[in-house]
């Protein structure tokens, strides 16, 4: 069975026909999905996706770094109270992004740290979401004396990064489309990281791998990510599925 691990399926992208989507995924072999958080704003539809797939949809509850705004004490007070009102699958999406806006850092920082925590005390992996904020993240990551199970959401980053985030212990790199991409330079990571440490995950609606790239991305090109895992390291595809889907499982509370 092949795992998302990360995908947007409440999103708005989704709504004409996100029901055709799910099916078509299930009868394909791939049957769970992880549905990161963003902000307040999309906890609703998360859960209401959850309760119409409760086999399927996971719920995890967190503060996206893109939604870390100057209210990003209220946002986390939401976030705690609906992690103390029921389980989740883990907390996520968190981090720290600065490709879009750096006026936020410090807030940024907070709310990660928080959430880290958070997930420490209540026993939950994470799912870490950096774009042009390595080093902040993994000073982030070094301040905690335990970390809990982690997934490295979309990596994209060299191989020295990957052995540096691997040997904090407990994580997983999340591969998606971008591995798919001519000169990503992804493809060399992989082949140099060992299939233990690896997940596979969509970022739908986006990154749609080739041969979609350009187009709304779905859980069922996640067939396209495992095929090319397999063709780097030259194993089945039998072996990518299996591997990663022990290693899904190691992350995630279901």
């Amino acid at each position: 069975m092949l795992i998302d691990t990360h995908t947007h399926l409440y999103s708005e992208e989704f709504d004409a026909d996100r029901d055709q989507i799910i099916e078509k995924a299930i009868k394909n072999n791939i049957k769970h999905f992880y549905l990161p958080n963003i902000d307040s704003e999309s906890i609703d539809r998360m859960h209401d996706l959850e309760k119409k797939f409760p086999d399927n949809c996971f719920a995890m509850m967190g503060l996206h770094p893109c939604s870390v705004k100057a209210n990003v004490e209220d946002e986390l007070s939401l976030v705690k109270t609906w992690l103390d009102k029921r389980p989740y699958a883990g907390v996520g999406e968190i981090g720290i992004d600065l490709y879009w806006d750096k006026t936020f850092l410090k807030e940024q920082q907070h709310a990660f740290k928080t959430q880290i925590q958070w997930a420490v005390d209540l026993d939950y992996g994470i799912s870490i979401h950096c774009r042009d904020a390595f080093d902040e993240v993994y000073e982030c990551l070094s301040s905690f004396q335990k970390l809990p199970r982690s997934i490295f959401h979309c990596f994209s980053g060299n191989t020295e990064q990957a052995n540096k985030i691997i040997a904090l212990g407990n994580f997983k790199l999340g591969i998606g489309g971008v591995v798919t991409f001519k000169n990503s330079g992804l493809d060399k990571v992989v082949k140099d990281i060992s299939l233990e440490h690896l997940v596979l995950e969509t970022d739908a609606p986006y990154l749609a791998p080739v041969p979609h790239r350009g187009k709304r991305n779905e859980p069922g090109y996640i067939m396209e990510v495992a095929r090319k895992v397999a063709e780097i390291k030259e194993i089945s595809l039998q072996e990518v599925e299996e591997v990663t889907e022990q290693n899904s499982s190691f992350i995630f509370v279901k």
